[in-house]
């Protein structure tokens, strides 16, 4: 019997600690995935922090899974977005514009640290960023 009870207690400790390790946010709203920032899911937070209270690595990797993908956000929040590709040339005017719109930022086109290349696909946009990334972590 108490063999019995082990390895039922060991089953369902595995099962916890590998929902866990799923990330709440990303297994219950996989269409939150790609938002950037927002009101946090206190759903999703409190399964998230239940990861916590049976063991901390397992509460902090479901964290920081859905905190990378954005699936821990509340829908409304901003999402990452492609821009369909155009045959239009833009202009830094327009680039500007729409970059305002979407950080409320501006770009000086004159420094010294603007690099402008074209991409054909989003796996260039990716690898061009971790390139990018990880000179930037160099410089600083």
């Amino acid at each position: 019997m108490a063999n019995f009870r082990q390895k039922t207690l060991a089953i369902a400790l595995a099962g916890i600690i590998g929902s866990q390790l799923a990330a709440c946010g990303t297994v219950f709203y996989p269409e939150r995935k790609g938002q950037i920032n927002g009101r946090i899911d206190p759903v999703v937070a409190i399964a998230n922090g239940v990861g916590l209270l049976f063991f901390i690595v397992p509460g902090v990797i479901a964290f920081a899974v859905d905190f990378s993908t954005g699936a821990i956000y509340l829908p409304g929040g901003r999402r990452a977005e492609n821009i369909p590709p155009t045959d239009h040339k833009l202009t830094e005017a327009e680039i500007n514009d729409t970059l305002y719109s979407a950080t409320g930022t501006r770009v000086d086109w004159q420094q010294d640290m603007v690099l402008v290349e074209r991409l054909d696909n989003e796996q260039q946009v990716h690898r061009l960023l971790a390139a990018n990334s990880a000179a930037m972590r160099q410089v600083q």
